[in-house]
């Protein structure tokens, strides 16, 4: 499957600026970042998680990878030099700077579906992410059997020693961004994380600023 393009500048000097957006709270947001180009995502108000999907601009099939990354680097956390893997065991896109610390791999997006089953059925009509997801993919010709694990940009989530793990206070703090280097051309959804019911977002959803360079 081929995704159509995003305009940006025909021949940009290196190291400009080809796109500078801010995505507000709860909302979705993808772009294609050119191989050799840099996104840095971020977290202008603090504590706010930035559910991550990653695809090969020039066939979605080949996807970011949970396991595969995982796998590659032996941790489940991400920071300044993980290389985030397809599916194919390819680089698609590398942290190359990281002012947060860490980032999560293992918490998922949140759903209609999960916060039901987590936080009661009151919560089944909130926006969440899977929705997010399917919203901005279908701009690119993607559904719902193309989402996977995702990663989870600034979210806070401890694993202990036998297995436990929770979804608690962020490490962020206003200001503090992360930056990704495309190895090849990289189809990028984002979804601003609109979660209320848990401290993943301080329980207060706060805009991000997305820059590609």
């Amino acid at each position: 499957m081929t995704v159509s393009d995003v305009p940006v500048s025909d021949a940009p000097a290196p190291g400009a600026t080809v796109l500078d957006v801010i995505v507000p709270a709860r909302a979705p947001w993808s772009a294609i970042i050119r191989a050799g180009q840099e996104l840095t995502i971020t977290d202008l108000g603090g504590n706010q998680a930035v559910d991550c999907l990653l695809y090969d601009a020039n066939d979605t099939a080949v996807r970011y990878s949970a396991p595969d990354t995982i796998h590659a680097q032996g941790s489940i956390f991400l920071t300044t030099g993980s290389v985030l893997l397809s599916n194919e065991h390819t680089p698609l896109m590398t942290v190359v700077g990281d002012t947060c610390g860490r980032h999560d791999t293992v918490g998922g997006a949140c759903s209609k579906e999960s916060n039901t089953l987590r936080y009661g059925h009151h919560t089944y009509s909130q926006h969440a992410c899977v929705e997010n997801f399917l919203i901005e993919g279908s701009r690119h010709g993607l559904g719902k059997r193309d989402l996977v694990s995702n990663i989870n940009w600034f979210m806070n989530v401890p694993v202990e020693a036998d297995g436990t793990l929770g979804i608690v206070d962020g490490i962020s703090a206003p200001g503090l961004a992360v930056t990704l280097r495309a190895e090849t051309d990289v189809l990028v959804l984002v979804s601003n994380c609109p979660q209320i019911n848990n401290p993943c977002n301080g329980f207060d959803p706060t805009p991000v600023r997305m820059t590609v360079r």
